[in-house]
């Protein structure tokens, strides 16, 4: 599909109150609707509305409803996505989630920004900036990442920390504003939960 606006995703300033725009993410937010709405147990419906909402959509991807998104189709899914409960998704320009990123519950992943001079805003002046996951991410609940980031590959944010800027790989991070806490490293191949050894006879495959 055409874009109406093409500054959406070029970093520049446009006005979000389009009526084309407006009508077009409608569409969207429909899709999104319907599968709020599913049964929780028709897994086939909820699976076939997925590539309907995004731009693309890996194998074995899930989001828990309720989910909210201001499109659906700037956002971008590898394989294995997982999603809780409340996930919301201000896409006004590319989100990308790779392969095996696990999203906790209540998070909000923001490209979107606004000017701060009030006169601007009331022009509906907004800009926007992609934000990507990378693999085997894990987002805890309630984390707010902000327009812009990076998160790298295997890394862990913790609970209700703000992502104001890049993460970088195979750390955990957590805080407001999110910092690096220390590196993801070989005693947690071995131990979970602060210590506790893991029992790898139930995990032959780790």
């Amino acid at each position: 599909m055409a874009e109406l606006e093409p500054r959406m995703h070029t970093g520049e300033l446009y006005s979000c109150n389009s009526p084309e725009l407006f009508r077009e993410q409608m569409e969207y937010r429909a899709l999104i609707h319907q599968y709020n709405q599913l049964d929780p147990r028709d897994m086939e419906g909820h699976q076939a509305l997925l590539p309907r909402i995004f731009a693309e959509v890996g194998e074995n991807c899930f989001f828990e409803p309720p989910f909210n998104a201001n499109w659906g189709r700037y956002t971008h899914l590898g394989n294995n996505v997982y999603a809780n409960f409340n996930l919301t998704l201000v896409d006004d320009t590319h989100v990308y989630l790779g392969d095996n990123v696990m999203i906790g519950p209540n998070v909000t992943i923001s490209t979107a920004a606004h000017p701060i001079h009030p006169g601007l805003r009331r022009l509906a002046a907004q800009y926007n900036k992609p934000v990507t996951v990378e693999k085997n991410v894990w987002i805890g609940a309630g984390c707010i990442l902000l327009p812009g980031v990076t998160i790298g590959e295997n890394s862990v944010i913790g609970a209700g920390s703000v992502v104001s800027r890049d993460i970088p790989a195979n750390v955990v991070a957590f805080g407001t504003p999110c910092r690096v806490v220390r590196p993801i490293d070989e005693k947690d191949l071995t131990t979970y939960d602060h210590g506790k050894p893991i029992d790898f006879s139930q995990w032959e495959n780790l």
